[in-house]
C-alpha cells in the first residue's frame, strides 16, 4: 500500500500532488532578503504484514528562515507518529530526497541548499535506510501512538540565493 501525506498530514492520491502542495505553499512564503523559508514535507510508503495495521501521522521538518550570514547551523524538528498494535515490530527508513544520505539537498529552481536529517538530538547519526553509514529507527507497537522525532540541520554559512527551498523525503514504514 502506498500513502502520501501532504504538508497538513492529510492523505493525498499521489506523491506528485503532495509535492505540488508543497510548491504552492512555499511560493506563498517567498522571502526577498537573505532569509529563506525552508520546508521538507514527508511522504510515506507502507510495507505491511497481512492481518496487521499501523496508523501514521506526520509533521514535516520546517526550518523557517535561514540566514546565510549566521555562524550557527539552523536546526529544526519534525515528527513521525506510529500507532501499531501491541507487540508488532516496525522500522522506519528515510529516502535520500534530492541528494544522498550523506548530504541531502533542498532546491529552489537551479539553486541548492545542503541539509540532513538525524535520528537523535545530538545529530550524530543520519536517518536513512542503513546504507552509507545511516540508521533506521525501530520500535514495537504498544497500541497507542509513539512519537519519533526527525532532527534536521542546515549547516551554517552556505552561500545561497534567497528563495523558497524544499525537498521531498519518502518515509518507509515496515511492519
Amino acid at each position: 500500500m502506498r500513502i502520501c501525506i501532504s504538508l497538513k498530514s492529510s492523505t493525498c492520491r499521489t506523491c506528485q500532488s503532495g509535492h505540488s502542495a508543497a510548491a504552492s505553499t512555499l511560493a506563498d512564503t517567498r522571502k526577498r532578503s537573505v532569509l529563506m523559508s525552508l520546508l521538507i514535507p514527508l511522504a510515506f510508503v507502507l510495507k505491511a504484514q497481512p492481518g496487521h495495521a499501523c496508523i501514521l501521522n506526520v509533521t514535516g521538518v520546517n526550518f523557517g528562515n535561514y540566514d546565510v550570514f549566521s555562524n550557527t547551523a539552523l536546526d529544526s524538528t519534525g515528527n513521525i507518529d506510529v500507532n501499531c498494535p501491541s507487540a508488532i515490530g516496525y522500522s522506519i527508513a528515510l529516502s535520500e530526497g534530492g541528494g544522498s544520505h550523506t548530504q541531502r539537498v533542498m532546491n529552489s529552481g537551479a539553486h541548492r541548499l545542503n541539509y540532513n536529517l538525524y535520528i537523535a538530538a545530538n545529530r550524530g547519526v543520519v536517518w536513512g535506510d542503513t546504507t552509507s553509514g545511516t540508521a533506521r529507527v525501530s520500535g514495537t507497537g504498544i497500541g497507542v501512538s509513539v512519537n519519533h522525532a526527525v532532527y534536521g540541520r542546515i549547516p551554517a554559512r552556505q552561500n545561497v540565493r534567497a528563495g523558497s527551498y524544499s525537498d521531498i523525503i519518502n518515509v518507509v514504514l515496515t511492519f
